[in-house]
């Protein structure tokens, strides 16, 4: 009989490039149940669905009056998404409990009864979204008040990259291994620049933070003979920043909003243009640190890559010679670096894409993934010692 894996994540799950990647993995060892916000995923053998209006935080009066008196304790479980997961998952027993982020690891633990966890924390969770005031002094806390609690105690933990992995080790003396945001490898060739404009693109979340101000002001700097397409995942916000940023744009001919793409066809539809672009000003250490699924993108669609700074992103850009780092956050340096390029350039940096399209796709980070899954699930099998 196959192993039985529950992969709880609270997120958008099938658009949730990082999770898909995971399900796909897991669905090779075991049948998969997948407990998460919106529909079945292609992978799953069964799902439990959490109904996207519940919060997966203790948004409630209740649930605030914890966080602020710091019983963390008592918080941890008192999400209303938490408490939906905890009726919908009642009297089920799994092999293998894979937790996506700090706030699922509390759920994890409460139903493993000895069970397995792999803990793919993602990103550094105490500084998640700190540049909001409420998060900070309330949701932050309790972040690290998980982590303190639940890490020690999770059979592995993964991570986006190896400087977040570093502050794990650092501030809460846990072991963990990386696995990228890196997507498999996709046969595609670079796409020649046309005699039009340079055709840029951004892909990602529609959420405030993300700065997508800034590449439509750069946008704007830059003039005619460059073109913006960019496609966007509504928030859970029922779409009010999308509308936000398409206001903004409104009037330059150079923009567009083009329907948000599935994760698995996005290398072939960005394939199309020149240039994937990023800046991304560092309002927290995830933002500062960033090695996002957009990266990988890029690189798989063969595109030349603009970014900010950021350790991660700079020293594979830089390594690669897949394209240019700005000098800094500001719309003017974005619209300088791409202004910089010359279309031989930007041809160059397609074809090393392409060249390095192998060595920078989730081969070497599905293996650590897989490693995860097998020791855990052996050493579920191993008899108890007497």
């Amino acid at each position: 009989m196959r192993p039985k894996i529950l992969c709880i994540s609270f997120s958008e799950i099938t658009a949730d490039s990082r999770v898909l990647r995971q399900l796909d993995l897991l669905a090779e060892f075991g049948d998969v149940t997948t407990l998460s916000y919106g529909a079945q995923p292609a992978a799953a053998a069964d799902h439990l669905e959490v109904d996207t209006k519940l919060a997966s935080l203790p948004q409630t009066p209740l649930g605030v009056a914890l966080l602020a008196i710091r019983w963390h304790s008592k918080a941890e479980l008192a999400a209303p998404a938490v408490q939906r997961a905890l009726a919908l998952v009642k009297g089920r027993r799994f092999d293998l409990i894979v937790a996506n982020e700090a706030r699922a690891l509390p759920l994890a633990h409460y139903i493993a009864g000895g069970t397995p966890i792999w803990g793919d924390m993602h990103e550094w969770a105490p500084e998640e979204r700190v540049q909001v005031l409420s998060w900070k002094l309330l949701v932050a806390p309790l972040m690290t008040s998980i982590c303190k609690r639940y890490l020690p105690k999770t059979e592995a933990i993964s991570v986006v990259n190896d400087s977040i992995a570093e502050l794990y080790q650092e501030h809460f003396s846990c072991s963990t291994e990386t696995v990228r945001n890196a997507r498999p490898y996709v046969e595609l060739v670079p796409e020649p620049l046309t005699d039009g404009p340079i055709r840029l693109v951004h892909s990602g979340a529609a959420v405030p933070g993300r700065n997508l101000e800034g590449m439509i002001e750069a946008v704007g700097l830059l003039g005619p003979g460059y073109t913006l397409d960019f496609y966007l995942i509504e928030a859970r916000d029922n779409g009010r920043y999308l509308r936000q940023i398409q206001h903004l744009a409104a009037g330059n001919e150079q923009i567009r909003f083009l329907p948000s793409v599935a994760p698995h066809e996005l290398p072939e539809v960005l394939n199309d243009y020149d240039l994937g672009i990023y800046s991304l000003p560092p309002q927290t250490r995830n933002q500062a640190l960033m090695l996002p699924n957009k990266f990988f993108d890029f690189v798989q669609a063969r595109l030349g890559i603009v970014f900010s700074p950021s350790p991660e992103t700079s020293r594979l850009i830089e390594e690669h010679h897949v394209g240019v780092v700005t000098e800094d956050f500001s719309a003017g340096s974005l619209a300088s670096a791409i202004k910089s390029l010359s279309r031989d350039q930007i041809w160059t940096y397609k074809q090393n894409t392409h060249h390095a399209a192998q060595a920078l796709s989730s081969e070497s980070d599905s293996e650590v993934a897989r490693g995860i899954v097998r020791r855990l699930l052996l050493e579920r099998s191993r008899p108890a010692s007497r």
